[in-house]
């Protein structure tokens, strides 16, 4: 089963049950009055928001729900039973959008987070409902209301509180399953990541964060080009971004290059993701060709164009145990997501 993060479908909630037409027949009572009771109300449709969930691959065989009916009314004033509930569950982060006018109807943030969505028709009133003084044996009753329906597009905005972001082949993956115990598939060549993946780090007091992997971006992933444009709405929500370089790039300059590109794709897609902290990563030091020298130079210019940054080897484990504690005294100091986007034009 594949990864899904947009589905579209249809939710219908039930009708609500018919009254019943009924008199009231017993012994020594040949004549009594009506008593027909109230039809039940229409299931509801009901969604809810859990962690256990990651991706919206549940719905690629099922477009389709709807609640059961309410159950007519019966004589002697007995209600007909409820129709039950449809539940239907989703991950973090769904945004449920009205299918036709795009407009964004329900955000489910929060763990176990439910919401009615359509709720069930209501029960027809029984005949025992119209006596009059003019018509003590009313033979009608009301239908029931009838459910509703709606056709949704669900679409997944990961809740992380990392963002895991870099070029093509920049180690991704291989940090992700270094840090977490998330296994992303892990080769030599790009692409390899070809949809997000979460995973979670685990501190000793308790704590956890969680990372989403962002596929490889490229040059114009913003207007659609590459594989991991459909994806930066992953990033979104993410409160701290990890920018991965890789440590193997033949230059300083060229370091930089693929930093600014990212960069500019990511300010071209959404603004706001760009004045997130970011902390830049030297990734692949146990290759780089200059050694410890160009580690600090690139360093300083990072840190002078206002990005914090360390040097490490995903791949070696080199410089982990220090990121793991950056990255949780970063969580628990609270992270500041005012740092102006940065510009092609602060480079020298």
């Amino acid at each position: 089963m594949g990864f899904l993060d947009e589905v579209v479908i249809t939710v219908v909630s039930g009708d609500g049950g018919k009254g019943c037409v009924s008199f009231r027949r017993e012994k020594f009572i040949p004549k009594g009055g009506p008593d027909g009771g109230d039809g039940g109300a229409g299931g509801n449709i009901i969604f809810h928001a859990t962690s256990s969930l990651n991706t919206l691959s549940d719905f690629s065989s099922k477009r389709y729900f709807k609640s059961q009916n309410g159950r007519p009314g019966k004589g002697k004033h007995q209600t007909g039973r409820n129709g039950s509930d449809v539940i239907i569950k989703v991950p973090l982060g769904t945004i449920i959008y009205d299918n036709d006018t795009g407009d964004v109807l329900e955000d489910l943030v929060k763990e176990d987070q439910e919401i009615i969505f359509l709720k069930g028709g209501i029960g027809g009133k029984g005949n025992s409902h119209f006596t009059t003084s003019t018509n003590r044996t009313p033979r009608f009753a009301q239908d029931g209301m009838p459910g509703q329906k709606r056709t949704v597009r669900l679409s997944l905005k990961y809740i992380a509180d990392i963002g895991l972001i870099g070029l093509p082949n920049a180690g991704k993956s291989t940090l992700l399953s270094r840090l977490t115990m998330a296994r992303p598939r892990v080769a030599d060549y790009p692409f390899t990541t070809i949809f997000p993946n979460l995973g979670v780090m685990e501190f000793d007091n308790g704590r956890r964060l969680t990372i989403a992997d962002i596929p490889g971006l490229i040059e114009g992933a913003s207007e659609g080009k590459g594989l991991g444009h459909r994806f930066l709405k992953h990033v979104e929500r993410t409160r701290f971004l990890l920018h991965l370089i890789d440590g193997a790039a033949s230059s300083k300059e060229a370091m930089l290059r693929d930093f600014y590109l990212l960069q500019e794709e990511l300010n071209r897609y959404n603004p706001s993701i760009t004045k997130k902290e970011q902390m830049v990563l030297i990734n692949k030091t146990d290759i780089m060709h200059g050694g410890g020298r160009d580690i600090d130079d690139i360093r300083a210019e990072f840190k002078r164009i206002g990005f914090e940054s360390m040097a490490l080897s995903a791949l070696t484990g080199d410089g982990l145990e220090v990121l793991k504690d950056i990255l949780e005294k970063k969580l628990l100091n609270g992270i500041n997501n005012d740092k102006p986007e940065p510009t092609i034009d602060n480079i020298v």
